[in-house]
């Protein structure tokens, strides 16, 4: 599902004018990452956490050259879903 996707639904679930959703998604979107780049992270209970998760610095190989990389340490951000969220995908979709 793509964000257009996500948009022309809850315009459609709503009744709301497709544009104010358009701005409303997006001004989420940007909250979200404008608090994530600020070190913090996301709680939507019910849906799971938006967090950040630190990498320790490890060394990597350049396979084409055939020489080690250094790969510093970084964060990058994470989802976590919460138990209800999993445990209703978990019920939905089967592995195949």
């Amino acid at each position: 599902m793509t964000k257009s996707e996500i948009i022309t639904r809850i315009a459609a679930q709503t009744g709301i004018a497709k544009p104010a959703v358009v701005a409303t998604v997006e001004a989420i979107m940007d909250t979200i990452k404008q608090n994530m780049a600020k070190g913090e992270n996301i709680y939507l209970r019910g849906f799971g956490t938006l967090l950040l998760k630190k990498r320790a610095e490890k060394t990597g190989q350049n396979i084409s050259k055939g020489t080690s990389v250094k790969i510093p340490a970084h964060v990058i951000p994470a989802f976590k879903p919460s138990k209800a969220f999993a445990d209703a995908v978990a019920a939905k979709v089967k592995v195949k």
